[in-house]
């Protein structure tokens, strides 16, 4: 299978997974543009799958209908999706192009969030959308801190091997706020190294792996030493448990300038 990540608006991914003849799934195409350049190139959609209903995940959905009107799209139940798909939710199991597919709710950024975690011949693709990011996670738009805490802990808990298949290029950019958390975490200045170097390539920093993030980014690391002693040298006291870490955080994050 071939995973590309298709640059869209300012810093977004459009993913695409396809087989030898160019079949693909189609993640959260905010923008039309970027698919039908890639059908010119052989690229063929055979369904769509969204994660959550912000318009940069969805807006080139109805033009790809107008297209491939046959195309399968998979998405959350919310009425805020304005076209016809086939919603999905917790432990549904989808095989778009025959690959198994396992849905999994994660709220926080929104309250309808899904993922789809994709596993094929000892390969497995996390499409998480905006809820999880290399060295980061998302904004809490609409859940609440437990809320995305428990999400993140679940997809922390697929294998390692698994590629993070996120929604934004933010990689460097929280790399600046995870090091001012866990300034000597070798992992993660490994990984700063490497996705700076990639990104000067011209080439994406995605996907990262889950051993990876559970290595360096610090909102996956809320039971760590180093990420709670630095939330509580920065509030001044000590912390009741992961959650409340987790919660001053994202909030020291949501203010964070480097």
């Amino acid at each position: 299978m071939r995973l590309r990540a298709l640059p869209s608006r300012q810093d977004n991914y459009i993913w695409t997974l396809s087989d030898a003849d160019g079949n693909a799934i189609v993640v959260d195409p905010g923008e039309s543009a970027p698919v039908f350049a890639a059908a010119a190139e052989g690229l063929k959609p055979a369904a769509i799958l969204l994660t959550h209903h912000h318009y940069d995940h969805i807006d080139g959905t109805a033009e790809l209908l107008e297209r491939w009107p046959k195309l399968p799209v998979h998405a959350p139940d919310d009425t805020r999706i304005p076209f016809p798909t086939r919603t999905v939710g917790e432990g549904d199991r989808l095989e778009p192009l025959g690959i198994p597919t396992s849905v999994m709710e994660v709220p926080g950024h929104t309250l309808s969030h899904i993922a789809f975690h994709l596993t094929l011949d000892g390969d497995q693709w996390l499409f998480c959308g905006d809820t999880l990011f290399s060295l980061g996670c998302g904004r809490l738009f609409e859940g609440t801190p437990d809320q995305m805490h428990r999400s993140l802990q679940r997809l922390a808990a697929l294998p390692g091997a698994t590629r993070v298949c996120c929604g934004h290029e933010y990689t460097l950019s929280n790399a600046a706020f995870a090091r001012a958390v866990e300034p000597d975490n070798p992992a993660l200045l490994r990984r700063i190294e490497e996705a700076t170097t990639m990104r000067q390539s011209g080439h994406p920093s995605l996907p990262s792996t889950l051993d990876s993030e559970r290595a360096c980014n610090p909102f996956l690391r809320c039971d760590q030493p180093g990420v709670i002693d630095a939330v509580a040298d920065r509030l001044g006291r000590p912390l009741r448990d992961a959650v409340e870490t987790f919660a001053e955080l994202r909030r020291w994050k949501d203010g964070f300038a480097a």
